[in-house]
């Protein structure tokens, strides 16, 4: 029988989908004010590999991948995504969201997203929000799943989350 224990708690991110600067600073304020001071925030990177949504936040999309400081508890996605949907909708225009805040946790072993759809690869987690187990951590990179989303597949993003990963990994060993 295997012992039960608490694991290590871990470092939350958060994907930022915008069409333009004041949006994307206005959510990065709301973010801060929610979770604490961002030790990380990646440069912009233009949203392409997918038009999903287009329809709502309009073309030319871009996006930003915020970390914050303070690690955090991985049973606490839930209220997180909870917490980020009231930020998409307090910049709500005419009943279309501005911006696009997906909060996910990133441990040593893999990075999960917080999501209100459920899948077949997506394990329920409370309160109506999956989790999806999006990259695992193997041959000392993070590497994709078959379902994996094409973006978070892509070179830029798995070198943001490695870089990610080391500022995890010290965090942990202070």
């Amino acid at each position: 029988m295997g012992s039960i224990r608490i694991p290590e708690k871990v470092l939350l991110f958060c994907s930022v989908i915008y069409k333009d600067n004041e949006m994307r600073e206005k959510a990065v304020v709301a973010l801060q004010q929610q979770f604490g001071k961002n030790s990380f925030c990646s440069e912009p990177m233009a949203f392409d590999f997918t038009d999903y949504y287009e329809k709502e936040l309009g073309s030319d999309l871009v996006r930003i991948i915020m970390a914050f400081d303070e690690l955090i508890s991985r049973d606490c996605l839930p209220e997180i995504k909870h917490k980020t949907n009231q930020i998409e909708a307090k910049f709500e225009d005419n009943g279309k969201r501005r911006v696009n805040l997906d909060p996910g946790i990133l441990s040593l072993e893999n990075i999960c997203l917080a999501t209100t759809k459920a899948y077949s690869h997506r394990i329920y987690l409370s309160n109506g929000i999956w989790g999806d187990l999006t990259l695992i951590y193997k041959g000392n990179a993070y590497s994709p799943l078959p379902w994996t989303y094409p973006d978070y597949q892509s070179e830029g993003m798995k070198e943001i989350f490695n870089h990610l990963r080391q500022i995890y990994k010290e965090k942990i060993q202070c």
